[in-house]
């Protein structure tokens, strides 16, 4: 097994849809691997899927060994593409020793831990007894994980394949939940003498709202926010208003309909606006644009009081960094994701925020700083989708068998770090106990946005690494 036996397999699942909640295709995929190869298959009621690869010879007294990834993909797109992520493959190219999806989300994450899963299950190394899990929607909620049966994998080690960064060892990391603020409104006749303009910022980097939530981008909802809170006094009306798609992702794109007293005054403002955003964001958002036209629409607007009140709390809703870790130099502890707007049905606009940290009162409180923020401005409020952090163990056995074959392959000593992102042995630590776990991967850019991309260098290493680790276990 080797680095492109892992490719060929990660091209061929990037040709099957898979978006979370929508993982048939790839359960069923999954399901005829293991069937031509003649390995136990198990698929549980949620749809997560465990295949299994008994002992190699001289093997026997080795024990069981778990690895695991997901199934699903975030699904990104940039505006204006024309692609369907329920049917469509994922359209890369490779350059410069990166494999990129220009347009869409690669779904390298976590394809690619998939991906080298199934090629140790169809490979004749030397190992003992595996079992490769692959759970469903855990972009979305760890769905699959929450809803695993115990005994589902029946391994006491356990090896996650589902982190970005190749030369670290993951032995901890956050835990999220979501918080959902919804208006409800009525709408009010266009004033007097007023007209549409719509206005867009788009092109911005966004990234992972756990991994990338540090590195100053920008969130577009609330500088349309920033924009129209200045805006309101002089009478704005709001009509539409749009922005960001997932949780876990930081907004890239925004849009607005407005209704105003003078068009072009208006236009100006934004414009000028927009150059003090650029300046502001010159080293992170290189490709952020702005644009601001006259707009003709037919709907009412959104009544004042239920805009005001929006527009100031999107713009006053906490997003970023709340604290780092006191313990681990450089890791965020505690961060919040402003991560959507929209309009989900008439006479309702809905807000997606999402909170993380490996401290479960420190993410509730965040939490609770949001919905406080929402409460204030007459919204309903909801909190859904918590999940636990995992608490790093410095002593674990199974570090030490991957630093040293890492030292060993290498001549050097891997990072060994926490993440402020979610994984899901956090999950399985709290629901089953008992479990000696890392995670590692390889190197991964841009994840759950467009441009996602894999260096394929980083590739070699940890399939070698990955190889070693698992044909040394004992």
């Amino acid at each position: 097994m080797n680095s492109s036996n892992v490719l060929e397999i990660f091209k061929e699942i990037t040709r099957i849809p898979r978006e979370s909640g929508h993982e048939e295709m790839m359960g069923e995929y999954l399901r005829s691997f293991a069937e031509k190869r003649n390995l136990e298959c198990r698929i549980d009621k949620v749809g997560n899927v465990c295949i299994v690869k008994e002992t190699s010879p001289g093997k026997e007294n080795v024990p069981t060994l778990v690895l695991q990834g997901h199934q699903d993909m975030v699904c990104e797109k940039s505006k204006g593409v024309d692609h369907d992520f329920l049917k469509d493959p994922v359209n890369y190219v490779v350059e410069d020793s990166w494999m990129v999806a220009k347009d869409t989300t690669l779904g390298a994450d976590d394809g690619i831990g998939v991906a080298a899963m199934l090629a140790l299950l169809d490979s004749d190394l030397p190992m003992g007894r595996i079992e490769c899990v692959f759970t469903v929607s855990e972009e979305t909620g760890m769905d699959g994980a929450f809803g695993m049966e115990k005994g589902f994998f029946t391994g006491k080690t356990l090896i996650n394949l589902d982190s970005e960064d190749e030369g670290q060892m993951f032995i901890g990391c956050a835990g999220g939940l979501d918080t959902t603020a919804r208006f409800s409104y009525g709408s009010e006749d266009l004033a007097p003498g007023h007209a549409p303009v719509r206005l867009e910022i788009g092109g911005a980097v966004g990234g992972h709202s756990g991994d990338d939530i540090d590195k100053g981008r920008a969130n577009t909802i609330q500088l349309m926010a920033r924009f129209l809170f200045s805006e309101l006094p002089f009478g704005v009306q709001l009509i539409m208003l749009k922005g960001g798609n997932k949780p876990n992702a930081i907004a890239r794109e925004c849009e607005a309909i407005i209704a105003v007293p003078d068009r072009k005054a208006t236009i100006a403002r934004f414009n000028s606006s927009a150059g003090d955003v650029r300046g502001e964001y010159v080293r992170t958002e290189p490709g952020m644009t702005f644009s601001a036209s006259e707009y003709r629409c037919t709907e009412k607007p959104i009544e004042t009081p239920v805009a005001v009140n929006l527009v100031q709390a999107l713009f006053a809703c906490p997003h970023g960094v709340e604290s780092m870790s006191r313990d681990i130099p450089g890791l965020v502890e505690t961060s919040t994701n402003l991560a959507s707007v929209n309009m989900r049905r008439q006479g309702v606009i809905e807000v997606v925020t999402s909170q993380r940290s490996a401290i479960t009162s420190a993410r509730r409180m965040m939490a609770a700083k949001v919905e406080a923020c929402f409460l204030l401005a007459g919204a309903e409020v909801e909190h859904t989708s918590e999940y636990p952090g995992w608490k790093p163990d410095v002593d674990s056995r199974i570090l030490k068998i991957c630093v040293e074959s890492y030292r060993k392959l290498f001549g050097f000593d891997p990072e060994v770090k926490a993440i402020h992102a979610g994984l899901e042995c956090g999950l399985f630590g709290e629901k089953f106990g008992g479990l000696d776990m890392i995670s590692f991967g390889p190197t991964l850019r841009g994840v759950h946005a467009p441009g996602e991309r894999l260096d394929l260098n980083s590739l070699d290493k940890f399939t070698d690494h990955l190889v070693d680790v698992v044909t040394s276990f004992k």
